[in-house]
């Protein structure tokens, strides 16, 4: 999960595109937006801490109510009467799906899975329909990691430094850089 989404990212009045109240060079690497946070991630502003409290909370919320709705499927198939084997078919597969799940969102905040194949591609569609499966394991894993940081923030972090850092190494390396020479003005040869 690359945690890049529009929810949460405000607009600055200098029109960089980050959070309310935050200060990003105009010239450089932007940081990445994560999902209900924008990018208030990068200094901790703009409402971080009660975002963070909102989203810990509504996943919460989220997984009671998904497990609400489970445990009602699983009376409906009490009543249906279709046997012990089944009901316990049904409530082993969702705590596996579950749990695969959990673990497959959890270590998505600390990197990022690329495909380098094509079979690669396929297992990883091929997924979706697991985590959807499993979802109380994705929305638990977002509850528990918003006890930490903002979920991802620290592969965002650690990404968003070593585009600085590389960017400042090019600037500083660049010869001739009309940015680092300041306001010097060539003079018109006759």
């Amino acid at each position: 999960m690359s945690g890049n989404g529009s929810g949460g990212s405000g607009s600055g009045s200098n029109g960089t595109g980050t959070g309310v109240g935050e200060t990003v060079p105009d010239t450089g690497p932007r940081p990445e937006p994560i999902r209900f946070f924008g990018t208030t991630w990068l200094h901790h502003d703009g409402g971080y801490a009660l975002r963070r409290a909102g989203v810990a909370a509504g996943a919460l919320v989220a997984a009671a109510a998904g497990a609400f709705v489970l445990r009602l499927g699983y009376q409906g198939l009490t009543i249906a009467q279709v046997g012990g084997v089944v009901n316990a078919l049904v409530v082993v597969g969702f705590a596996i799906c579950s749990a695969l799940a959990f673990r497959r969102t959890w270590e998505g905040f600390g990197r990022r899975r690329e495909a380098a194949s094509e079979a690669d591609a396929a297992a990883e569609r091929s997924m979706h329909s697991l985590m959807m499966i499993g979802f109380i394991g994705t929305l638990l894993a977002y509850f528990f990691r918003c006890f930490a940081e903002a979920p991802g923030e620290g592969l965002h972090r650690r990404e968003y430094e070593e585009a600085v850092a590389r960017h400042q190494r090019r600037r500083a390396a660049r010869t001739g850089n009309p940015a680092a020479r300041g306001s010097k003005r060539r003079r018109k040869h006759p």
